[in-house]
């Protein structure tokens, strides 16, 4: 789809699959609202695209939603920005698990409430893709705090389609397997873990930012029209093993 004329916010979109959301996103002429927490990574993304750019700490719940209005308005929202630990059910601390919670599960809600607010005030649809995880759907040991915080995300994700699709705003996430940012990167360095993640995919690889960016450029736009409350796996068939 051709986004000219379309403003789209994206949130995390220094690194990974957020920079790549913004560069596909601009591309295809859509004007970018790029949201991170490190500026340097906004410089350089303003540089390479022209977009405008809030930096802001997701973790702060107050802190969001002014940066969320500040934002608006705007025609689609990507809620990518997610963080992660590696903690066991044993070992993770309160403080872990409510970051990741504030970051990957409260931050969306705050951005989703403050777009969707200003979307049915102008009597306007919409669509918002939260960017979740396989996690979500699988246990992963050492990941108690990230695979609890992306379940929420895909809960809230169903929720938000029932009650905002009847005002027009389509809502739906998409769960890539591994992918090659510095988080994933770090997060599986492990060579052992990470040969087993890759001998249950099909297709043999982790994938690259930017097939997920394909499929949530996809999600937003009008082909997908009549596509509200998926979650969708982005994991080289991962989850038909």
């Amino acid at each position: 789809m051709d986004f000219t004329g379309k403003t789209i916010l994206v949130t995390g979109a220094g690194k990974g699959i957020g920079r790549a959301i913004a560069k596909l996103a601009a591309a295809r002429g859509a004007s970018v609202v790029a949201m991170t927490r490190t500026a340097a990574d906004l410089e350089s993304l303003e540089a390479e695209i022209g977009c405008r750019s809030i930096v802001v700490d997701l973790s702060d719940a107050a802190a969001t939603r002014a940066a969320a209005r500040e934002a608006m308005p705007v025609d689609y929202l990507v809620n990518n920005a997610g963080t992660t630990a590696l903690d066991s059910v044993l070992d993770v601390s309160a403080e872990t698990f409510d970051l990741l919670y504030a970051v990957n599960t409260r931050a969306p809600l705050i951005l989703a409430q403050e777009y969707a607010k200003d979307r049915i005030a102008k009597g306007l649809g919409g669509a918002i893709v939260n960017v979740s995880s396989i996690s979500s759907f699988i246990g992963f040991a050492d990941h108690a705090a990230y695979c609890a915080s992306k379940g929420a995300l895909d809960a809230m994700t169903r929720v938000m389609a029932n009650e905002l699709g009847r005002k027009g705003i389509r809502v739906n996430a998409v769960n890539p397997t591994v992918t090659l940012t510095p988080m994933a990167v770090k997060a599986w360095s492990d060579p052992d873990k990470a040969g087993g993640m890759l001998s249950r995919i099909p297709l043999g690889r982790f994938a690259e930012p930017d097939e997920v960016a394909e499929v949530i450029l996809y999600l937003l736009g009008d082909g997908a029209a009549m596509v509200n409350g998926v979650t969708m796996p982005v994991d080289g068939g991962f989850m038909s093993d």
